[in-house]
């Protein structure tokens, strides 16, 4: 069980770059912003690999969703769901997100 993610939310890669929605389920919102699912791909931007060696993380995709609360039937996005960056295959991490909707 876990807090719905929303557009608001706060999402970071591991090497602090800002994660954000690119497609938001338009229609569900919880505090006024539109929830995310599962399909939705985050794009990653300062993450601080860029100017290395190794190259920057640049998208995300998740793998893991709410098991039984859907938006537009897709499973929503909680805070604990799991995801991987191309081309680090790292992890985003949800710091904030709305308080008041859970999911399982």
């Amino acid at each position: 069980m876990g807090m719905l993610v929303h557009v608001g939310a706060t999402v970071i890669c591991t090497h602090a770059g800002q994660a954000t929605p690119m497609t938001p389920q338009p229609r569900v919102r919880v505090g006024g912003q539109k929830v995310v699912t599962q399909s939705c791909v985050y794009t990653v931007t300062g993450c601080a690999l860029a100017g290395t060696s190794s190259p920057p993380c640049a998208t995300a995709k998740w793998v893991t969703a709410a098991l039984r609360v859907r938006a537009g039937s897709e499973p929503v996005l909680l805070r604990e769901s799991q995801s991987i960056c191309t081309p680090t295959g790292t992890p985003l991490t949800v710091l904030v997100t709305q308080i008041r909707v859970k999911g399982i």
